[in-house]
């Protein structure tokens, strides 16, 4: 369409008066656009270059002198580090070559402001300010059943001069238990992807890195000796099925270890890293001796008892940060305790629930938990639990046999004035048998089930922030247990019990 017709067909459009307003402007428009374009081809020359430093002495520096990486388990990889290179000087500095010396042959890898190339070119570093690499790594196995150093570095080129960051870690060979069956419930319901253990070949020289599920099935025993170290993948659980048992023999110099993957930076200790140990309905004899449980979800899932012994039976054992339950039982399960410290839980540390059997003995039970609020107290006893039945909510009770504390501290940060660290729920229609003999108990309600125990809001350790629990010469704790209703002679530390002995799983400090 040529000017003149466009501008008749606008004039046939709108009123003459518009037309003369678009004319008007139109020239000023027009006008702009002819000096824009004179203006920048006539300043293209006058663009100044970039005067970057060209002192050869200039040194780059870093966030950090070697990125480390705690132990990395062989083809598993890792999580991403993050360093900062920082420029100090007045001129931005161009770094010409930016490269892990390995090259493609290292086990480490980069990502330079977005880069990740092998080599990486003409990164600009601007005046006083700094750019982010990030690094991971990938081990390979090799036969070694020790963790071993790997090492490589970042090497940096620039105002023609080098320089290098360190990069360092430790691989670890392990067996990898990995999913290759679909687990369903009674229904066809699908739980899980899982794996058997072979128990009668378990390797006992390497740690043991579980993904999904493993079962310990078909009426095997998996024996665990001291030092063993089994470490879970995110949403990993080690089940015993019916008839089959865990036996955990570890020692105070060389417990068994169950805990995360991952340990670098606070993941060393962030709960709810894996599932849990579940001791299901029929499982049998199971007994965990000198063992640290860590970093899950739920520490030890206790199931339906179902001869004389014990579900499981738990001695000389640290259960502590875990998103929800430190020992959780449900459905009448039948556990026993001693020297247990049981810390850092996201809702109870103990919760019996819906029945059962349970005796602990000089153990600490002390919740101050640091990941935001938290519902439960400590200890949590009920013996019901609701359920809906033909579309009809119904109360369904479960005996509490016994629940009896002997000589254990519980504690925590819930107030007393809130109600403290005991809950007990009970319908009169079920026994309710729990009693606390000779106990620190932050707790009015737990004194009307109580014998010789002491309410206490300070019990006064060492340092509960460093988790150490030790009561101090001067607490409330030492010297008040009852000697005869000592089953093991040392504490959980190896120190022989006084007479009589400090109440929980440690003796006062002298």
């Amino acid at each position: 369409m040529r000017v003149s017709a466009f501008f008749c067909l606008i004039y046939n459009i709108y009123s003459k008066d518009a037309l003369l307003i678009i004319v008007k402007y139109s020239r000023y428009a027009i006008l702009c656009l002819i000096l824009g374009f004179i203006g920048l081809t006539t300043n293209v020359s006058c663009v100044k270059e970039v005067a970057y430093l060209e002192d050869n002495g200039a040194k780059l520096r870093f966030s950090c002198d070697t990125v480390a990486f705690d132990t990395v388990f062989v083809t598993m990889g890792t999580t991403t580090q993050q360093v900062l290179v920082y420029n100090t000087y007045d001129n931005p500095i161009l770094l010409t070559r930016v490269a892990v010396r390995g090259g493609a042959s290292s086990r480490f890898r980069i990502n330079v402001d977005g880069d990740t190339s092998l080599v990486v070119s003409n990164i600009t570093i601007p005046a006083h300010d700094s750019i982010f690499i990030f690094v991971t790594a990938n081990i390979n196995p090799n036969s070694s059943s020790s963790p071993f150093l790997v090492e490589d570095a970042i090497d940096f080129d620039f105002c023609n001069a080098h320089q290098s960051l360190i990069l360092t870690a430790y691989g670890r060979n392990a067996v990898y238990h990995t999913p290759n069956m679909t687990l369903s419930d009674q229904d066809g319901n699908l739980i899980g992807y899982a794996s058997i253990i072979d128990c009668a070949n378990w390797n006992h020289s390497m740690p043991h890195v579980i993904t999904g599920i493993a079962l310990v099935a078909n009426g095997a025993t998996l024996h665990l000796n001291p030092g063993e170290e089994v470490y879970m993948a995110n949403n990993s659980h080690l089940i015993v099925l019916e008839n089959s048992t865990l036996k955990v023999s570890g020692s105070r110099e060389s417990p068994v270890r169950f805990t995360s993957v991952r340990h670098d930076g606070w993941y060393d200790s962030l709960p709810g890293q894996w599932g849990y140990l579940w001791f299901s309905g029929g499982s049998i004899d199971n007994e965990i001796g000198h063992a640290v449980i860590e970093n899950g979800t739920i520490g030890i899932l206790a199931d339906t008892n179902v001869n004389g012994n014990p579900t499981v039976r738990i001695t000389n054992t640290l259960i502590q940060n875990h998103q929800l339950y430190g020992i959780l039982s449900q459905s009448c399960a039948h556990i026993e305790g001693e020297n247990l410290l049981v810390t850092s839980c996201g809702s109870a540390l103990v919760a019996l629930n819906a029945g059962g059997n349970f005796h602990f003995g000089n153990s600490t039970f002390a919740n101050f938990w640091r990941y935001g609020g938290r519902q439960v107290p400590a200890v949590a006893i009920s013996n019901y639990y609701e359920a809906r039945v033909n579309g009809v909510d119904r109360i369904v009770v479960r005996d509490i046999v016994r629940a009896e504390f002997d000589n254990c501290i519980i504690d925590g940060s819930f107030s007393l004035d809130g109600g403290g660290e005991v809950s007990l729920a009970q319908v009169e229609e079920g026994q309710f048998n729990v009693l606390f003999h000779n106990c620190l108990v932050k707790s009015r309600q737990a004194m009307a089930f109580s014998e010789n125990s002491q309410v206490c809001s300070d019990v006064r350790y060492v340092a509960p922030s460093a988790y150490d629990y030790r009561p101090k010469s001067d607490s409330p704790a030492a010297g008040a247990g009852d000697h005869n209703k000592v089953i093991l002679p040392y504490d959980l530390n190896g120190t022989l019990r006084a007479i009589p002995p400090t109440i929980g799983a440690y003796e006062a400090i002298q």
